[in-house]
């Protein structure tokens, strides 16, 4: 359970920054962590993703400096006020960018791994987006047709999947009432999809799999719905492959560093939306997970302090 309390201020250390808390996106992440991570102590601040001021640097920090607007990743810490977090896990803001910024990182930067270095999707490619109106899900639908794919998404509900059209999706699928797989292969001839985006996981994985093409690779991503559900031998029988991975561990790579000031950029320049469902205040973080673990959302939440 959350609750909001008053506690000691964080200090930074020599290789740390402290940020003021500007804005704070509710990740999945997030939200599975309170579910299922046992508490390190009590008490503990949840959270990944920020953005903000920085208001003090470590004495071994040479890349940032006190004043200068960031957004910024950690495991935990982001539902506060006041964070510390590594230099290399934050992104000096380009003007004009908004509380928004919190949500680029997490959401952004995981669909560019899993569209570019993970696959390589190209103008002939057909992807297919779980959870279209999602965090990945609504970067990956704009980065995808940007670089002139196909893409195909679902969601739980018409008004979303018509929604995210103008950015990009070409064909939406509501899987509350549709069979997945059956009109992924109708839109597709009977081929299938190219690449799968899967920040779901749960049961409908499998049916991810089973509309993918010979060959074709599934990329999961998250696990909002659970443990994915997978019979292998239909990965095996189709030559098709499942890769997975978790951005947080590489977030201070080089690569994944330029990528994600590149989509900064992107994004200040209005190539690239980022989509904010509700705002809700700090206080009421428990209601803003909440609200957040809903179907219906199109975007993040986000937080203010």
């Amino acid at each position: 359970m959350l609750s909001y309390e008053e506690v000691a201020d964080p200090v930074p250390g020599a290789d740390e920054v402290l940020i003021r808390v500007e804005a704070i996106s509710v990740e999945g992440g997030d939200l599975l962590n309170r579910r299922i991570v046992p508490l390190p102590h009590s008490p503990h601040i949840v959270g990944y993703s920020t953005a903000g001021t920085v208001i003090a640097v470590g004495e071994h920090v040479t890349d940032l400096r006190v004043g200068q607007r960031v957004s910024a990743f950690g495991e935990t810490g982001s539902h506060a006020e006041l964070r510390v977090v590594r230099p290399d896990h934050c992104w000096v803001l380009p003007d004009g960018l908004d509380a928004a910024a919190a949500c680029v990182p997490v959401a952004f930067g995981t669909a560019y791994e899993a569209l570019f270095e993970r696959a390589a999707v190209t103008t002939s490619s057909t992807v297919l987006v779980q959870g279209v109106a999602g965090g990945v899900g609504f970067a990956a639908v704009q980065l995808a047709a940007k670089a002139g794919a196909r893409v195909i998404g679902t969601g739980s509900n018409r008004q979303q999947l018509d929604a995210l059209r103008r950015l990009g999706l070409h064909d939406g699928i509501d899987y509350t009432t549709e069979d997945v797989r059956r009109r992924v292969l109708d839109l597709t001839d009977g081929v299938g999809a190219d690449l799968v985006v899967d920040p779901v996981g749960g049961p409908m994985t499998q049916e991810l799999i089973l509309a993918m093409r010979e060959g074709g690779t599934i990329n999961f991503v998250g696990g909002s719905a659970g443990q994915p559900l997978i019979d292998p031998v239909t990965l095996a029988m189709g030559d098709r492959t499942m890769k997975g991975f978790m951005l947080s561990k590489i977030f201070h790579t080089p690569r994944v560093r330029a990528s994600l000031t590149d989509i900064f950029r992107r994004v200040a320049e209005g190539d690239l939306e980022v989509l904010v469902d509700r705002t809700f205040p700090l206080a009421d973080a428990a209601d803003a997970h909440r609200y957040a673990e809903q179907r219906g959302r199109l975007g993040r939440v986000v937080m203010t302090p």
